[in-house]
């Protein structure tokens, strides 16, 4: 190995990090027992920084920019090491690169339930999931609190923790709200926004900045929702008179497509409850027809009511017919019935 090539071995002239590999935050420049040149060149790119490391004391950081490191530009490791202002030797020095790009599209969730009090349903234990985005906004603190000395450190790494650390916030933030599960549920944009201000300080200490925070999902455990199907179910029907009628209502023109028509379902549709206030109607209209007599009064007489009643039951019909409920030929069906049975 000729002179030349141990110089350009033993010292560095040009530092930087190109980020060849995604997912990296931090990043050690590998120095491999050389030394950095007085005056060489240092290139931070944009959405890095670096920061230079005396014997595990944080020494100078810098942004994005290309610098030529001198005792100027390096003030912090010109005091840790002593150097006069006109230092020119190479000296040595760890140097860490870090990504301050938005890491986008994290998944958040909860490995198990969470158990919180409702004021609805008591205790109960409620999954959720969502996204976030967080990006790198303090090197020191991130190195000191998280990456430290490692050659690299990864999103992936930093992941499981930033998981722990968003349920943990979740537990808080859902325990100490008072808003029953059916209020979380419909306003998960609210939510959002609660969790990510009471983990922001949380994401700050560790260097961090909290992004964007995402509640996609909160869930209940199957039988729990079982049981919230079924009361949102029983709202829904209100009265059950009601809705009985309109069931009723809906069935006769489905009824009148079977064969025999309202003739054929007979006295099967007058048992409905709909059709029952029909025939409460008729029967009111028969006895405020029939004349006053005494309790033996001859059985003769009581078939004079029968025209009456056979007209009610026409005008009846006539109605559905103009309603819509029933088609004509249902109602020639039927009064043709009527008819029959008034004349024999």
């Amino acid at each position: 190995m000729g002179l030349t090539d141990f110089i350009k071995k033993q010292f560095i002239d040009v530092l930087q990090w190109t980020e060849d590999e995604d997912g990296v935050l931090a990043w050690r420049f590998p120095m491999d027992g050389m030394e950095i040149q007085n005056g060489a060149s240092l290139t931070v790119r944009e959405s890095q920084m670096a920061v230079f490391v005396n014997e595990g004391k944080i020494a100078d950081v810098f942004g994005p920019g290309m610098y030529r490191l001198t005792t100027q530009t390096l003030p912090v490791l010109t005091y840790l090491q002593n150097w006069d202002k006109l230092f020119e030797s190479p000296f040595k020095s760890d140097l860490y690169f870090f990504s301050t790009r938005i890491q986008l599209g994290r998944k958040w969730g909860t490995p198990q339930p969470l158990t919180i009090r409702d004021k609805d349903f008591g205790m109960v234990r409620l999954r959720a999931f969502g996204m976030y985005s967080y990006r790198l906004a303090d090197p020191t603190k991130f190195h000191t609190g998280i990456s430290g000395t490692r050659e690299r450190y990864t999103v992936d790494e930093l992941e499981q923790q930033l998981r722990n650390l968003v349920v943990t916030a979740l537990s808080s933030t859902l325990g100490g709200s008072d808003v029953p599960f059916l209020d979380m549920a419909a306003n998960q944009l609210l939510l959002s926004e609660k969790m990510k201000t009471g983990m922001l300080p949380v994401f700050e200490q560790y260097g961090l900045a909290l992004d964007n925070f995402a509640v996609e999902s909160i869930s209940l455990p199957e039988e729990l929702q079982k049981a919230i199907d079924t009361r949102i179910s029983m709202g829904m029907v209100g009265d059950l008179g009601k809705f009985t009628q309109y069931q009723v209502a809906n069935s006769i023109p489905l009824a009148a497509q079977n064969e025999g028509g309202l003739a054929g379902i007979g006295a099967g549709l007058a048992a409905g409850v709909g059709m029952g206030q029909m025939m409460t109607d008729a029967m009111r209209s028969a006895v405020a027809g029939a004349p006053a007599t005494s309790a033996t009064a001859a059985p003769a007489e009581t078939p004079a009511t029968a025209p009456e009643s056979a007209e009610a039951r026409l005008g009846q019909l006539k109605g559905l017919l103009d309603k819509g409920l029933i088609s004509q030929a249902d109602y020639d069906s039927a009064k043709a019935e009527v008819l029959k049975k008034l004349i024999g």
